[in-house]
């Protein structure tokens, strides 16, 4: 079963399928957030879909457990990566990233508050990349999405009830956007080396 199928039975109205089915079918939790945003873009369109108060306050359907998933997921990860000291440096970029969204995800879970915002970060976590591609993927799949995500957040400032959600998300977003700097320094980085090394050849 793929996410198209699912697509398809959302827009002839078939939603008893597709809850039937559940989502143990789908291919790949990737396949999963897509979904979730597929479902809203059919339910909601793309007007109500990115509202404040449906990405504050409301959370799309299948979205927590998706979140809750993907929290323990991170800190499985985390927990592999340290226990086997499978990371390098002294301040190891990937375990200072999977710790940001730890923080982040398991007081937007508790809370039950800017899980939708959490599941469009997620989104770029999911997208892999060929190293051919690594460049538009960077940019399409990570940069420009939490940059937009950041606008998107400062614009919506104003709307935000007094409490940690906005520092919270704005703190989140901040560690995103300087590791993904870090990732494109990297990537630059790499990028070199590859050129570097093929030019003497």
């Amino acid at each position: 079963m793929n996410i198209w199928t699912y697509a398809k039975w959302l827009r002839q109205g078939k939603l008893d399928k597709i809850l039937d089915l559940g989502m143990i079918e789908m291919d790949s939790f990737d396949n999963r957030m897509i979904f979730i945003l597929v479902n809203e873009l059919i339910r909601m369109g793309s007007n109500g879909m990115f509202e404040h108060s449906k990405l504050v306050g409301n959370t799309w359907p299948w979205a927590y457990p998706a979140l809750c998933f993907s929290c323990g997921y991170f800190a499985y990860d985390q927990w592999d990566m340290l226990h086997y000291r499978l990371y390098s440096g002294w301040i190891p970029s990937i375990l200072v990233h999977h710790l940001l969204l730890l923080v982040c995800f398991t007081l937007a879970l508790y809370r039950n508050v800017t899980i939708n915002y959490l599941i469009l970060t997620l989104i770029c976590e999911a997208v892999k990349a060929e190293w051919v591609l690594s460049w538009i993927t960077f940019i399409v799949a990570r940069f420009a999405p939490h940059i937009l995500i950041t606008i998107k957040l400062i614009r919506d400032s104003p709307r935000f009830e007094k409490g940690v959600e906005l520092p919270l998300a704005l703190f989140g977003m901040g560690g995103m956007n300087l590791l993904n700097t870090f990732l494109g320094i990297d990537l630059f980085r790499a990028y070199r080396r590859e050129k570097s090394s093929q030019h003497h050849e």
